[in-house]
């Protein structure tokens, strides 16, 4: 048998182990497992991330309750006004450090106002997050089970698949073999097409010396997709 046969029946067994790799790719119970996975996997750094919005939202709340106890210190230092403008203060000054703490305070309240907007939003995000943890924690037990049932349900049809492919790549090429090998885990296939016409399936068009090294049952790799390519 050829190389060209060799390679060609070495495809279709292998499209037949690809078959089941997609089914099982398509289930359901892989699926669902993956999500499942994806989430146990991104968990700790989003709970990493709530801790440091924690850190943060509590250096404001002390931020904020310094300014409050900034301002009312100032405040206080009014509580002897009329006797201040008694003794011949500046009555003009008074009132504009007056208006002054009363902005800082609107600015302040505004502030805590959205603090507080902020923690709620930060409690509610982490009680969902919490609840969605615990249902994934559950999903991924269960899936992961069904995902594994599945696969041994196709383990021997794998197995035999495999072992026929391990016969067949001992009358190819060990360079032509590393070539498909590599295509196969580029997700490319199939690997061997046929020559349409002049072209590559992909729609490159072969050189006129390309198309002739294709007599005799030889094979060539098209300088486009990387397939390789026979004739007819």
């Amino acid at each position: 048998m050829s190389v060209l046969s060799e390679l060609l029946e070495y495809q279709k067994v292998d499209g037949q182990l690809l078959k089941i790799e997609q089914e099982v790719a398509a289930s359901e119970e892989q699926k669902k497992f993956a999500q499942a996975n994806k989430f146990m996997r991104s968990a700790p750094e989003r709970f990493e991330a709530q801790d440091r919005r924690a850190v943060e939202l509590t250096a404001l709340r002390e931020e904020l309750a310094r300014r409050s106890e900034d301002i009312a210190r100032q405040i206080a230092e009014y509580s002897d006004l009329d006797e201040m403008v008694e003794e011949g203060g500046d009555v003009s000054f008074y009132k504009k450090n007056a208006q002054a703490l009363l902005e800082r305070l609107r600015n302040l309240k505004g502030e805590l106002q959205k603090l507080n907007a902020d923690i709620a939003a930060t409690v509610e995000e982490y009680e969902r997050f919490k609840k969605q943890g615990v249902a994934m924690q559950k999903q991924y037990k269960e899936y992961k089970a069904k995902r594994e049932e599945l696969v041994a349900s196709r383990k021997d049809e794998v197995a035999a698949l495999r072992a026929k492919l391990a016969d067949l790549a001992k009358n190819l090429p060990a360079e032509t073999l590393a070539k498909y090998d590599q295509k196969r885990k580029e997700h490319i296939f199939p690997i061997i097409v046929p020559l349409n016409g002049s072209m590559c399936v992909c729609g490159m068009d072969f050189p006129l010396a390309l198309t002739e090294r294709l007599d005799g049952g030889n094979v060539v790799e098209c300088e486009h997709c990387r397939r390789f390519v026979y004739k007819k």
